[in-house]
């Protein structure tokens, strides 16, 4: 077989390099009296235009696991207006005028505790 490339081997690398405007966040949640991982966390994310909810889950398939960080899009809005985070532990958490592009650690008990700004959409 020398001299042969193996079909299967070849992988591909596909990107979308798609002008995008639109804004998105991301919430990655600790437990502290709840579960460390945070599963089953309900986050619901409120701007002028819509209301999303989302909740942290385990697992995916057989022997894998799905991203737990919590990712909305947001389309236009570049400021959510409210934020709540219901922990299992029946803990709840408010935050206002969170602003879009970035990554947010919000901690039970302690709030956002670290964040992560994002490439300006379109860039």
């Amino acid at each position: 077989m020398s001299g042969t490339i193996c079909h299967l081997c070849v992988g591909s690398l596909i990107l979308n390099e798609t002008p995008n405007a639109n804004h998105r966040v991301l919430f990655r949640l600790i437990g502290t009296n709840s579960n460390r991982a945070a599963i089953g966390v309900r986050v619901t994310v409120r701007t002028p235009k819509m209301a999303q909810i989302d909740e942290v889950r385990g697992g995916g398939s057989y022997l894998s696991t799905n991203d737990t960080r919590l990712h909305f899009g947001l389309g236009s809005d570049a400021v959510i207006s409210k934020v709540e985070v219901q922990w299992p532990s029946g803990l709840k958490q408010t935050f206002s005028d969170v602003v879009a592009d970035a990554i947010y650690e919000i901690v039970e008990g302690r709030g956002i505790t670290r964040t992560l700004v994002l490439p300006a959409p379109g860039n």
